[in-house]
């Protein structure tokens, strides 16, 4: 397709996209569920598995294959928004002493989840037809792992926000683990590409442009925002732009080094000064990307999924038994290590809860493997799964702990509920 067929192709997709988008969202929210669990069901629903299924034809003509690297560049523009905002939020929440407990909770999150996901690979490989001709069972018993052992921060950020408990305990050191675990998940999968491809390029690229990436931003980066945004005579206008030329060469140059725009974009975030512009240029830049980009991201994702191969007993149970493995792992792992830091009970099976959601980060991880040639649709659709039910239980589980501690409330129990306590108190 040219350019003059992609424009139109793209702006009738994008009214679908973002029309089946918003029913299902108030759909979801009739159960409870926060907008971007929403999201990520409209987008599975978008591809091959309903609306490629039901009308084949109509599906190829509204998303042409042409069509989806623009769909996944306007997503990245969603989730750079997204993250920038994540990054300024938690700046804003992350009190003292979160630190230590942080690092042993996403250390417990990534080990435990990331060794039952390869000892499940291992023990399906011969009897589950997951495994590409040509990839090592180590390269996909290792993707798989990694997989699992992701935590779905953007994802994370937005629940915590949409349900208001970032002022919370639980809230702000859930977003501290994520943000540790998926930075530590991310290196892994930059292991995992530079073994599948036999050379080491990757993983030093990704370590040590990192440092490099940190260093510039927390020297250099932190005081060009400082300036932006409190520079006398400058517009808002001005100061919106100056920023996001900021944010975008963060995200590029992670992007570069294979951490991925959404960490760059992140960092970003925990850099700009507290400071009333910078409130109104966070504000400016998230309102509209979030609506109209980040559903993009989604349908992208759901036009690579494949829900027909649970038609085979065996990816079907395999699909399962990941779910379950991932949600015993991760909420059981991170529960246990907050207990162990001192957590009380009810901080420390709500950061549990929240650390079990996967949803964006996964579905990211999941395309990158399937575009480097170690993912097939048998296993991309059983970690779709993955990423699905567990972002799906996380608020309901967060509900059915919050009234069964007020019922214990009521009935002159202890409840150990300064989970619901903020982070200062």
């Amino acid at each position: 397709m040219t350019p003059t067929e992609l424009a139109p192709a793209f702006f009738i997709a994008a009214v679908v996209i973002l029309l089946t988008c918003r029913l299902v969202v108030l759909m979801a929210g009739r159960f409870g569920q926060p907008p971007v669990v929403g999201e990520m069901i409209a987008g599975v629903l978008l591809g091959p598995s309903l609306f490629g299924l039901v009308a084949p034809g109509a599906s190829d003509a509204v998303f042409p294959p042409e069509l989806k690297p623009v769909l996944y560049v306007a997503g990245q523009i969603g989730l750079v928004a997204l993250m920038f905002h994540a990054g300024y939020e938690f700046r804003a929440h992350a009190g003292k002493g979160l630190a230590g407990t942080a690092v042993t909770v996403s250390a417990a999150g990534v080990v435990v989840p990331l060794l039952l996901g390869v000892g499940l690979t291992f023990a399906a490989h011969g009897h589950v037809p997951l495994f590409v001709d040509g990839v090592s069972v180590w390269v996909t018993a290792a993707f798989v792992g990694v997989a699992l052992a992701i935590t779905a921060f953007p994802m994370l950020a937005r629940i915590i926000t949409e349900q208001g408990i970032s002022g919370t305990r639980h809230g702000s050191l859930s977003l501290a683990s994520g943000a540790t675990d998926d930075a530590a998940a991310w290196l892994m999968l930059a292991g995992v590409l530079s073994v599948a491809s036999e050379k080491t390029g990757p993983i030093v690229k990704a370590l040590g442009g990192s440092l490099v990436f940190v260093a510039v931003l927390f020297l250099v980066g932190r005081r060009l925002l400082a300036w932006i945004m409190t520079r006398p005579g400058l517009s808002d206008e001005t100061r919106l732009l100056f920023t996001v030329a900021v944010l975008f060469c963060g995200a590029w140059f992670t992007d570069t080094i294979q951490l991925y725009a959404v960490f760059g974009a992140f960092c970003v975030g925990l850099a700009m000064p507290r400071h009333e512009a910078s409130e109104r240029v966070v504000r400016t830049v998230q309102g509209a990307t979030q609506v109209i980009f980040v559903p993009m991201f989604f349908t992208y994702s759901g036009l690579n999924t494949r829900f027909d191969v649970f038609a085979d007993p065996a990816v079907m149970a395999f699909g399962a038994a990941c779910v379950v493995l991932a949600s015993v792992g991760k909420f059981g792992g991170c529960w246990a290590a907050a207990k162990l830091c001192g957590e009380p009970g009810a901080v420390a099976v709500r950061v549990g809860a929240l650390m079990n959601a996967r949803g964006l980060m996964q579905l990211i991880a999941l395309n990158i493997g399937l575009s480097a040639g170690i993912v097939g649709d048998e296993l991309f659709a059983a970690l779709v799964l993955v990423a699905l039910a567990t972002t799906v239980m996380t608020v309901p589980v967060l509900n059915w702990l919050d009234r069964r501690d007020a019922r214990s409330r009521t009935a002159g129990e202890p409840s150990g509920t300064a989970a619901a306590v903020p982070t200062g108190s």
